[in-house]
This record gives structure tokens, C-alpha cells and sequence, in this order.
């Protein structure tokens, strides 16, 4: 178990100004912000951070949609930071997702639901090596 999660703002949530709230609902939930970055995924990046999807039929519309856009890339800090975001967040289909998370409140479908949470320890790691350098981390 890792203290560590990586998580993206996605393009629909910062395009109608929720970045701030879903921020502010991260740091009061316990987590540490490590790293933070506004920025735009160009298409061949999003295509990289996504490759795992790549045979996936979803895939081209994911790369679209992730580079459409701003996003903001964060590294949390956090006991149990993987499996804790992912119950802050809720489940992908916000139709599905708890009261309270983040993708309830904020997202409009399975393919906008508004932040990125890593899956597991090791995507964690990986992920936040894909968008932080060491002289960005904190």
C-alpha cells in the first residue's frame, strides 16, 4: 500500500470552471498536494497516457476528449491514497457513483466524468512520472 495517487482534472470539469471545487474537496478530504499542473495534453500524449486502452474501441474518442482541453495533474499524498481517492471520486458512470463524490457531483457521463484517479499503487507511480519531474514534486 502506497501513500501515493495521481489524479487529472479532466477537460469537462475544467471547462466549466470546477477545478477549484473538486480541489478544494480533495484537500479537505486529508489529502497532501505533492505536485500540481494546468496544462494541455497534446493528442500523441494523451495517446501515451492512455495506451493501455489502445485496443480498446473507446480509445480514439479518449485521446480526442483528454486533449480537447486543459487539464490539471496533480500527485496526492495520503494513507491509503489509492483506494481513499477512488471512494472520494466514486464510480466511473456517475449515474452509479455514492452521494457526495466528486464524479456524482461533477460529472455528465461515463466518457466526461470529470477527474482521473489511478487504479493502483503501481499505475500511481507511473502516472505521476508520465507528467512530474523530480524538481516538481513537493
Amino acid at each position: 500500500m502506497s501513500n501515493i495517487t495521481f489524479t487529472m482534472i479532466k477537460p469537462d470539469a475544467t471547462g466549466k470552471g470546477f477545478t477549484g471545487a473538486i480541489i478544494d474537496r480533495i484537500i479537505k478530504a486529508g489529502f497532501v498536494i505533492k505536485a500540481l499542473k494546468w496544462t494541455k495534453l497534446s493528442a500523441e500524449k494523451a495517446g501515451e497516457f492512455y495506451a493501455i486502452h489502445k485496443e480498446r474501441p473507446f480509445y480514439g474518442e479518449l485521446v480526442e476528449f483528454m486533449s480537447s482541453g486543459t487539464i490539471v495533474a496533480a500527485i496526492l499524498e495520503k494513507d491509503n491514497a489509492v483506494a481513499d481517492f477512488r471512494k472520494l471520486i466514486g464510480a466511473t458512470n456517475p449515474a452509479h457513483a455514492d452521494a457526495g463524490t466528486i464524479r456524482k457531483d461533477f460529472a455528465a457521463s461515463v466518457g466526461e466524468n470529470a477527474v482521473h484517479g489511478s487504479d493502483s499503487d503501481e499505475n500511481a507511480i507511473i502516472e505521476g512520472n508520465f507528467l512530474f519531474s523530480s524538481l516538481e514534486r513537493f
